[in-house]
């Protein structure tokens, strides 16, 4: 192959709620665009798959472009259009069929696919299973979160994909995000059984993460602050509630990131609430920057806020949601145990809780070296890996 020509990575993520996905694959082709064309000599050319169109709006790795298909949403009855006034059966269909038309017209030579290894439906697997007939050299990868949810509703899920021959017939690996030495998917029950074999730990995806430089906005002379966050933001109104109105400790001020997915009406009603040097945004440009300057950090336990946090030293209080699923109590309960971030149950927040910790976490630090958070490098390597493997067998197979 000509060193000129470009290796072809596609991230896919069905993005049904938040931007947890999509932020996860975005943070990962930044290291990919970097590590592959160095352990390679190849450069990258790259299509980052989500239904969720101000995803566009992260900073893009040079070589990759977004490709946004029709937006999906998770309701009570399942899922359904976002925004298009269709059926959910003809979204899915027509998903679906973007998906196949990328896939045999882009033949990436490396897919990874975040949670859903078949896309939401089973949307991406006619896609897959076209692209292993045009292109059987084309390597796939599943990548997990280290925490998935409850084992035995994993179990189920993994169940629901029946055929695990099929599936190994697509998967060529599986990485998981995470330390096992802080959670043990395989231990608890959630890792694919089909795919136990080819399963790698990357450690958790948190240092290095690319984020838009931080702004001043709303900050005195960069005075000591704390900061409250709860990711994209649609589900954190019961924590921002209690947070915006805390005893901010003397000489500090309270940034209150509410996320780009709470409505209008919502954002006035916090803003509305807060206190005393407190400062509210419904999106701010920097979080992971603003996260590392911070004196302390209260957050929801989403896993890329889980791993913004674990990059740097600052005291963090993780206020996991616990519905519909249990994955961020699992996740706080797990990064409690390693000595990492502390956990406080919804039910126990309180503004005098919160204030009390604030009061107490502005004057430490904390230790977080124990824990394996290279993931993003390690994926990366990963990859240059998996592709150099893949190209060995293409001209073992051409000479043959």
């Amino acid at each position: 192959m000509d060193e000129t020509t470009p290796i072809r990575v596609l991230l896919y993520s069905h993005d049904s709620q938040g931007l947890g996905h999509v932020r996860r694959n975005l943070a990962i082709a930044h290291h990919l665009a970097r590590v592959i064309p160095e352990e390679t000599g190849r450069p990258v050319s790259g299509l980052l798959v989500s239904g969720l169109p101000r995803a566009s709006r992260f900073p893009l790795p040079q070589g990759f472009d977004w490709l946004t298909i029709p937006g999906i949403a998770k309701g009570e009855d399942g899922y359904h259009a976002r925004f298009l006034g269709t059926a959910t059966k003809d979204l899915i269909n027509l998903r679906s069929s973007v998906l196949e038309a990328t896939l045999l017209g882009f033949m990436p030579d490396l897919v990874i696919i975040d949670r859903h290894i078949y896309g939401v439906r089973k949307e991406l697997r006619r896609p897959l299973r076209r692209l292993r007939e045009a292109k059987p050299e084309a390597r796939v990868v599943l990548g997990l979160r280290e925490v998935l949810d409850e084992p035995e509703v994993v179990a189920a899920e993994w169940k629901r994909l029946k055929n695990p021959m099929k599936l190994r017939e697509l998967v060529d690996e599986v990485w998981i995000y995470g330390d096992r030495a802080v959670h043990d998917p395989i231990a608890t029950g959630e890792a694919p059984p089909a795919l136990i074999d080819r399963l790698r730990f990357t450690g958790y995806l948190a240092s290095g993460r690319a984020d838009a430089p931080a702004g001043e906005e709303g900050l005195a002379e960069n005075p000591p602050f704390i900061l409250t966050t709860t990711g994209g933001g649609s589900d954190g109104m019961d924590l921002l509630r209690a947070a915006v109105a805390i005893d901010v400790p003397e000489g500090h001020q309270h940034l209150v990131v509410t996320g780009p997915q709470l409505g209008e009406d919502e954002v006035a009603e916090i803003q509305a609430l807060a206190g005393e040097r407190t400062v509210v945004h419904a999106a701010l440009p920097g979080l992971v920057e603003h996260i590392e300057n911070a004196s302390a950090v209260i957050a929801m336990g989403g896993y890329n806020t889980v791993c913004e946090i674990l990059a740097t030293d600052t005291p963090g209080l993780i206020v996991p949601r616990e519905v519909p699923r249990l994955e961020q109590l699992i996740r706080a309960r797990a990064m409690e145990r390693a000595g990492a971030m502390e956990l406080m149950r919804a039910d126990d927040v309180t503004t005098d809780a919160l204030s009390a910790w604030v009061a107490d976490a502005v004057n430490r630090r904390a230790d977080r070296s124990h824990v394996e958070r290279d993931g993003l490098d390690v994926t990366a390597h990963y990859a240059a890996e998996l592709l150099q493997r893949a190209s060995v067998r293409e001209l073992v197979g051409a000479s043959a």
